[in-house]
């Protein structure tokens, strides 16, 4: 397998481009609104789709291509077949849009995608340069495959309509959808351009064909163009065709939206100064929700990622979650990690997530479809209240906690306090074995989802997370000067670790199990046959502070790091049984089932840094990292991160990755690094530095944007150690251990001398 540099680079502003356009596989892109999201790859391919606050959701993009033809010839404008001789080709990749650029043919191309910062719609502008010495008369022929009429399947009615709005300039696929809760909604997909039209087609058996496919439509092949088809009953397609001449060495561009639409009267034709007023405040706005931190260090890569990918992958997430559903654990992950670089944001962003919980306390599942659903995941809850004390710890403002916001079942607004609150007692009152928080149908492994369903089960890794929520709730408690509520917190938090402590530890293996099943089976326990030890309920016993966390994740090493990474659980189950759930039906080595999980080896950099082992921090970043090769060569995209590799046993898999973008590991890989490798704890009182650095980072730095008043931070290393020997501000020295407090507007020059303590 080929090093990434082979397929592309990244460049000074952070964004990468693609040289090459036949990649291992999809390199993806996401573009995103609070409205809208649409991904696409180096060659064109992706969907885009609209969606409301309940996860009612409209697939306008199941697919896209543009095509120029020419005198009975057609090709790709995103590059596919590859085999078609293609020159000059790129993708360039960005925090907000891509443009893929190719030669063919004596014409020169060049596509860019964006999503502008409101509405349902992403838009396209096309331009054609001719490169020959004489005219050229092309057909400029855009494609968007639809779903808005819902997945066809065979002996299925498809209900849509579709055809041409002469006064909109547009090609229109209609039909009834349900959103912002309106029954029986009118809904459009349409396309328009900037130009006038002179062809379209809204059936795609007239422009696909019932035999040809997205490369090869038939309407090209037979007739050179669209064919003005109209569509009732039949799948919808949006294709709208212009034709442009060309003078020798003249370049023209066309600009396009594709959108959904409520009315007639939101469909509105692009010209070119609408297009470039949206790009323009698009990249205004990621320059503002991005722009809180920038880090520099000898691993320029990694810069780039951290720089720009992570941070809007954070922002993606906390929005939009893993885009196929609202996940509720994910976007409040998410929501917490992004606090890191833009806090307000990830404070309103929060408060959204919040009114989903019932008023009991409990969290559901998901968001989707138009409907809270709940799969029996007991973890959802616990979540909350980090992200809600980092984002305090960020602003420095407890009496946010008195804003208010509904529980998903009460019409009335209770302060975030409150809600807080009730999520810690709903997960305290739910015991099951031993007095344990109840496993229920999973926990963060949400393929453990046999273990608990007859309500007796527990995970010991959900009662150890429970203890840190606990012991962060006390703190906003004492905040708010709510001694009493602070107090049954520290009592319930002694009780909760005594039982961890007698329930939850395995004596002989020296570290803590991960679950006890409705019938008491022990899972992640020494003499278990398989699945012996699980990687999360060490990681947390460290960070939520338990006594025993740095034995515990000693044996853990031992026994779970691999060349190329460390895994979930050891050894991978290899057969089904009726406790465990769909781990056991994944391949051994596999996502859940023993394979390498990059969420948790994020959290474990934030471990191994509280540990203070910088030796490890590196050789975990390194093993990371998607574009770093000391342990591995991985082949998605260099920008991205994955959920997963898979582990050595899986043969020629082994090292090869799960899905990139839709994951958790993007923004916990931003939030270890902030604030557990370059050590920046927000506090009350302001920010203090305590970092663990990889010792080859002799010199670094990192700018971050804290309460209006930014830090400027040099780390100065020997090569020894990450101990904070000596610490000054504006040159005159402080002391190591006292957070420094901001001064709004101001800039502080910081200088963090590190080595080896004696």
């Amino acid at each position: 397998m080929k090093d990434y540099k082979w397929y592309g680079h990244f460049n000074a502003d952070d964004s990468f481009t693609v040289t090459e356009p036949e990649t291992p596989r999809h390199w993806y892109n996401y573009m995103f609104n609070d409205e809208y999201v649409t991904f696409t790859s180096q060659v064109g391919y992706g969907e885009g789709l609209a969606q409301d606050d309940m996860g009612r959701r409209i697939l306008l993009v199941s697919n896209r291509n543009i095509f120029v033809s020419e005198n009975g010839e057609a090709w790709s404008l995103f590059g596919l077949p590859l085999d078609y001789g293609y020159t000059d080709y790129s993708c360039l990749h960005g925090c907000g849009f891509s443009t893929v650029s190719l030669s063919y043919n004596g014409i020169k191309s060049a596509v860019r995608i964006f999503v502008p910062s409101e509405g349902r719609r992403e838009i396209w502008s096309v331009t054609l340069t001719n490169m020959s010495d004489y005219p050229r008369t092309v057909k400029l022929i855009t494609y968007a495959k639809t779903e808005l009429d819902g997945t066809y399947r065979p002996q299925g009615y498809n209900l849509g309509t579709g055809g041409f709005m002469a006064d909109k300039n547009a090609v229109y696929a209609h039909d009834y959808h349900e959103l912002y809760s309106k029954r029986n909604r009118h809904i459009w997909g349409y396309m328009t351009a900037s130009e006038q039209a002179t062809g379209f087609d809204s059936r795609r058996n007239a422009f696909i064909g019932p035999y040809g496919d997205e490369q090869h439509p038939v309407a090209l092949r037979k007739y050179g163009g669209c064919t003005g088809s109209d569509c009732n009953s039949e799948k919808l397609c949006l294709a709208l065709e212009n034709t442009l001449t060309l003078a020798p060495g003249e370049s023209h561009t066309v600009h396009f939206v594709l959108g959904v639409a409520l009315d007639t009267a939101e469909i509105v034709p692009p010209t070119a100064d609408s297009v470039a007023a949206e790009f323009a405040a698009m990249e205004k706005k990621y320059g503002e929700v991005l722009g809180g931190v920038r880090i520099k260090t000898p691993w320029e890569s990694f810069d780039h990622l951290i720089n720009g990918w992570m941070k809007y992958a954070a922002d993606m997430g906390s929005r939009w979650a893993r885009v196929r559903h609202n996940g509720y654990r994910d976007m409040t992950s998410d929501t917490e990690c992004l606090a890191a670089v833009n806090p307000k944001l990830a404070w309103e962003r929060m408060k959204r997530v919040l009114s989903y919980q019932y008023q009991s306390g409990y969290a559901p599942r998901t968001i989707i479809d138009g409907a809270i659903r709940d799969r029996n995941f007991a973890d959802n809850t616990v979540w909350m209240t980090f992200a809600v004390n980092t984002i305090i710890r960020e602003l420095g403002d407890p009496s946010l906690l008195y804003e208010t916001v509904k529980f998903n079942d009460t019409e009335e607004e209770y302060p975030v306090y409150e809600h807080i609150k009730r999520s810690v007692d709903f997960l305290y009152n739910f015991q099951g074995l031993y007095g344990l928080v109840r496993i229920w149908g999973g926990d963060w492994n949400d393929c453990v989802n046999y273990a608990g369903l007859k309500g007796k089960g527990v995970s010991v890794w959900l009662s150890i997370a429970w203890c840190r929520a606990n012991r962060q709730f006390a703190e906003i408690a004492r905040w708010l000067g709510k001694e009493d509520d602070a107090r049954t917190a520290d009592e319930r938090g002694k009780i909760m670790e005594e039982r961890i402590e007698a329930y939850g530890w395995d004596e002989k293996g020296g570290y803590y199990l991960y679950a006890r099943t409705d019938d008491d089976i022990i899972m992640g326990g020494s003499d278990c046959d398989e699945g012996k030890i699980f990687l999360i309920s060490q990681l947390w016993s460290v960070l939520a502070g338990l006594p025993r966390g740095a034995e515990a994740m000693e044996h853990a090493e031992e026994i779970l790091e691999t060349p190329i990474g460390i895994r979930l659980a050891y050894p991978a189950f290899s057969y089904q049984r009726d406790y465990i759930g769909s781990m056991a039906e994944k391949a051994p080595g596999v996502q859940d089932n023993g394979g390498i999980y990059l969420h948790p080896s994020a959290w474990k950099l934030a471990v191994d840094s509280i540990l203070r082992r910088p030796d490890r921090v590196e050789e975990g970043l390194r093993k990371m990292l998607p574009f770093d090769t000391t342990y591995g060569v991985k082949c998605g995209e260099p920008y991205a991160m994955f959920n997963s590799y898979c582990a050595p046993e899986t043969g020629y898999r082994a090292g090869t990755p799960g899905q990139s973008w839709r994951t958790a590991s993007s923004s916990w890989m931003l939030k270890s690094v902030i604030e557990y490798v370059f050590g920046l704890h927000a506090e009350l009182a302001g920010l203090r530095i305590d970092p663990c650095l990889p010792l080859s980072w002799t010199e670094c730095s990192i700018v971050k944007v804290f309460r209006d008043c930014t830090y400027e931070i040099f780390y100065h290393g020997d090569g020894t150690g990450s101990d904070v020997l000596a610490l000054s501000v504006n040159g005159k020295t402080v002391p190591a251990d006292t957070p420094i407090a901001p001064v709004s507007g101001e800039t502080l020059k910081i200088d963090v001398t590190l080595g080896k303590k004696a």
